[in-house]
């Protein structure tokens, strides 16, 4: 493996906050939003973010949840938690484990009146909302922790909602609020979008922000504004320190293109360290590419319109898993193929394609397998977890003998076995099925494709398997 390399990654800064995000219910994209929080405040370097989408099995254990100072609450359902574990939250955050409530957080739980007084504002009998779309947010505190020098957020895309209420008639801190126009279905008056809460010894922040639908990829820039960001992010470490030590911008300030000691003992290898490209070559070309790829900051990237060939690694893998992130341009379109050979004339003749894809504008969104995270035209993916355009997605690709699975933003999104009853009944009367060697190669190259449309890649590394 001698084009691979290691390289070490900065060690989790050891000041960050351990935080616990609860997740996996809601009438809304959870399995987006959850990861989508945890990627903005781990960005930060300031939270250390554990994700459980089973949190009445994780709030049954008093003892582990000492460890947080931090839960973010992106959950709603009526059902509630077993006594033990509904205890335990209570008891944390009454004794001083901050809290942060995400959108429909709040319309959770009827009659649990605990977690109402620690949310204070609730979505209860006459709230509702207007349409999706772009409103100003007034920061109306402009002395507490969290907004202080903030400016007001300008066209943020989301939901409004209006008429919530406060059941439990706690004191609450309105920090934001936004204008209800009757023109979008609102309710002509000023709205509160921030809250601050103190429950015993825990300080809580609550915002009805950040809405996102299933299969609505407009909703998703509710929480990829960076104003939303900003805003998460100071009221999740006020809530957890009671201080706010970040800037008024949010920024993601981790390193790129290394592997931490853990990544290395498991084998992990980079395939690009964020300038050196020894590990690619060109497909059924010698070096690297004259034109085409380019190494820019620490990306590769395809500029659109360029030519040249796919980029394929100069070694061949049999069993392995694959990971990296990578982003598009608005209708941006490419592909990572694995197990490539070079016999045929192009390098998605023999290897199976993970689809790159803008799914908000580019056609082949409109089935699900050609969207995004799909085994191109045959397997679909099969949930909406992708990114939109411009935003990293991190996707991983494990291949170990014939079976074959996508990830993407931490979910398993496609599987297949291939040389199987189930491959040749999928291929059988496709494009595909002239190509003899089309998923049928023991090992193979890793190929980045060439579709003529910007994309970027980095993190980009490997490991190899043992061969079954």
């Amino acid at each position: 493996m001698a084009a691979l390399l290691t390289c070490a990654a900065a060690a989790q800064d050891d000041r960050a906050i351990p935080t616990l995000l609860l997740t996996g219910a809601s009438n809304h994209n959870w399995r987006y939003t959850s990861r989508v929080h945890e990627d903005t405040l781990e960005a930060t370097r300031h939270f250390d973010v554990t994700i459980s989408d089973d949190p009445a099995t994780t709030l049954a254990d008093a003892q582990g949840l000492k460890r947080y100072r931090l839960i973010v609450l992106d959950y709603n359902s009526d059902r509630r938690w077993p006594e033990a574990a509904e205890k335990n939250l209570v008891d944390a955050v009454r004794g001083g484990t901050g809290l942060v409530a995400i959108h429909s957080a709040n319309n959770a739980f009827p009659g649990w009146t605990d977690y109402e007084a620690m949310l204070g504002l609730m979505w209860r009998d006459g709230a509702g909302h207007g349409r999706f779309h772009p409103f100003a947010v007034r920061y109306v505190d402009v002395e507490h922790p969290v907004t202080r020098g903030l400016p007001d957020m300008a066209q943020h895309p989301d939901e409004l909602y209006h008429g919530l209420t406060n059941p439990q008639k706690v004191k609450i801190r309105y920090l934001a609020t936004a204008f209800s126009d009757a023109e979008t279905g609102g309710t002509q008056q000023d709205e509160a979008m921030a809250i601050a809460v103190q429950f015993g010894s825990g300080r809580v922040f609550a915002t009805p922000l950040g809405h996102v639908w299933e299969h609505a990829e407009d909703t998703k820039a509710s929480i990829s504004d960076p104003q939303f960001k900003t805003l998460l992010c100071r009221g999740a470490e006020w809530a957890a320190t009671g201080a706010v030590t970040q800037g008024i911008e949010w920024e993601d300030v981790r390193s790129h293109n290394t592997l931490t000691p853990q990544e290395m003992e498991a084998g992990w290898a980079l395939l690009f360290p964020g300038s050196d490209t020894a590990a690619w070559r060109g497909y059924q070309e010698k070096d690297f590419p004259s034109s085409g790829w380019v190494v820019e900051g620490d990306t590769l990237h395809h500029p659109a319109g360029t030519s040249g060939p796919d980029l394929i690694t100069r070694e061949q893998f049999a069993d392995f898993e694959f990971a990296c992130q990578w982003k598009v341009a608005p209708g941006g379109n490419s592909g990572i193929m694995y197990r490539v050979g070079e016999t045929e004339g192009a390098s998605y003749q023999t290897g199976p394609e993970m689809q790159v894809l803008d799914n908000e504008r580019h056609p082949d969104a409109k089935s699900t397998r050609t969207s995004a995270g799909a085994l191109y035209g045959l397997v679909a993916c099969g949930l909406d977890v992708v990114r939109p355009a411009g935003q990293w997605n991190s996707v991983k690709i494990v291949v170990r003998g014939n079976h074959v699975e996508h990830w993407m933003n931490g979910w398993k999104v496609a599987e297949v076995e291939l040389n199987s009853p189930q491959w040749d009944a999928l291929i059988k009367g496709t494009k595909f099925e002239p190509w003899k060697d089309f998923g049928r190669l023991p090992k193979g190259h890793i190929a980045l494709q060439n579709h003529g449309d910007d994309v970027w890649y980095r993190d980009l590394r490997i490991r190899t398997l043992p061969t079954r």
